[in-house]
């Protein structure tokens, strides 16, 4: 390795023998999020023209649907070889993408559309970004985790600020049928690189000579259909992971609620709200990207992984506090920006160390029912929860009220995991479910 390249090893944390894999899941996670990050603006759009009073229903149909869509997801887990598997995944997302975009060209302006393409691509969003995740999981060992999670991460800020620059400017010129089709074929090109980390994995990653035994990408994932949603509520340590998760859509949903309303009655047309929600994404994007290249690893480095899991919360629950003695549109988009930011530079990387130590199995299966189903079962329930509030006269003083509460609680149960996790490296080894 040139002294150059022993600079950017240095630079990222990484070790000789690791910056091309380190630089190969940056880019895939920047393919993955660019793309990803072109439709989300035009989401909200289509959520505010389903109509912002139906937000609730349109999360309660995305946790129905992905009650029908996790067992098939873990059927063709148990079936396809996992170092296939992205392929079929990711391959059915971007044939979808392209009948969205032919439905966009022929029906641009239907409410129903819109419906469908929001529940859609709130079940899309999940499953990928979780499978690619297990991947990394997969791929790199605990050790290495810890050390390269971080820069890898920093490739889903970098597409999550392409993306909406690229929705914003080219919404006009592309329309909303040609974004859909650069999104698949940004999906589709994510696969060329998961295939170099899949063959590295065998000679540097967790399936290289010497490293703790791991079971062969070349087989299915053991269990059946529903041995994830099994794994969890037979597991104390992925209940807490439960808990954590919903915690957190909670809180997320609460603000995300208010956002909608806010927008919707200052911005009335789609072109304008897709400009709206591209610039608030770049603006956290921007943010993330420099937390993760200058905060996130030195963070973990010196105070744990509870520092990654227990910060945002505890910003979060002064934030509304904040927000119960000074509500206004100020203080909820700073406070949306700031749990954002913190979501992909502290909580995610976070998350994923959690399940580096364990076994496929948990890795794919469980970490999947817990990052879609439990996921979007906390953000039905606190839609409907938030609509509740908003019938009552101080709906708005419950709500944030409310939220500092979850807050909190979801910064002690980060402090928990994190204290457990270092139990469960010890106890059960790098293929063992806690």
């Amino acid at each position: 390795m040139s002294n150059s390249n022993n600079r950017v090893a240095r630079a990222i944390n990484a070790s000789p023998g690791e910056l091309l894999p380190a630089f190969a899941g940056f880019a895939f996670f920047l393919c993955l999020f660019g793309g990803y990050f072109m439709l989300r603006p035009i989401r909200e759009a289509m959520g505010i023209q389903a109509g912002v009073d139906n937000l609730q229903w349109l999360f309660t149909a995305t946790f129905v649907l992905m009650l029908v869509a996790v067992p098939l997801f873990g059927w063709l887990n148990s079936v396809v070889p996992r170092v296939q598997f992205i392929d079929w995944v990711y391959g059915q997302f971007a044939f979808n993408l392209i009948c969205f975009s032919l439905a966009f060209a022929l029906h641009h302006d239907s409410v129903w559309l819109a419906r469908i393409f929001y529940v859609w691509i709130s079940v899309y969003n999940l499953f990928v970004i979780s499978v690619a995740w297990s991947l990394m999981a997969d791929v790199f060992d605990s050790a290495q985790a810890r050390r390269l999670f971080a820069f890898i991460a920093a490739g889903a800020s970098v597409g999550g600020l392409l993306g909406p620059i690229t929705s914003a400017l080219l919404v006009n010129v592309l329309g909303q049928a040609g974004l859909a089709l650069v999104s698949a074929f940004l999906l589709l090109l994510t696969l060329a690189f998961k295939r170099y980390l899949m063959t590295w994995r065998a000679s540097g990653g967790a399936g290289r000579p010497g490293a703790a035994l791991s079971e062969s990408p070349q087989r299915p994932v053991a269990g059946n259909p529903f041995s994830g949603m099994i794994r969890v509520l037979r597991s104390p340590y992925l209940l807490m992971v439960c808990l954590f998760v919903v915690l957190l859509a909670t809180t997320s949903t609460f603000l995300y609620f208010e956002q909608a309303r806010l927008v919707s009655q200052r911005f009335p047309t789609r072109e304008e709200q897709v400009r709206v929600f591209g610039l608030i994404d770049f603006v956290v994007q921007a943010g993330a990207l420099s937390s993760q290249l200058f905060i996130t690893g030195r963070l973990a480095q010196r105070f744990g992984l509870g520092s990654l899991l227990v910060v945002v919360p505890g910003l979060m629950c002064v934030g509304f506090i904040g927000l119960a003695l000074a509500p206004g549109f100020t203080m909820l988009a700073g406070l949306m920006i700031v749990r954002r930011i913190g979501e992909y530079a502290f909580i995610r990387p976070g998350r994923e160390m959690l399940f580096a130590p364990l076994d496929a199995e948990t890795k794919y299966k469980a970490k999947n029912f817990i990052d879609t189903v439990v996921y979007r079962a906390g953000d039905a329930i606190s839609g409907w929860a938030k609509s509740l509030l908003d019938l009552l006269s101080q709906g708005a003083l419950l709500a944030a009220v409310i939220g500092a509460i979850c807050a909190g609680l979801w910064a002690l149960t980060g402090w928990y995991l994190a204290r457990q996790r270092v139990h469960t490296v010890v106890s059960v080894g790098t293929a063992t479910t806690p």
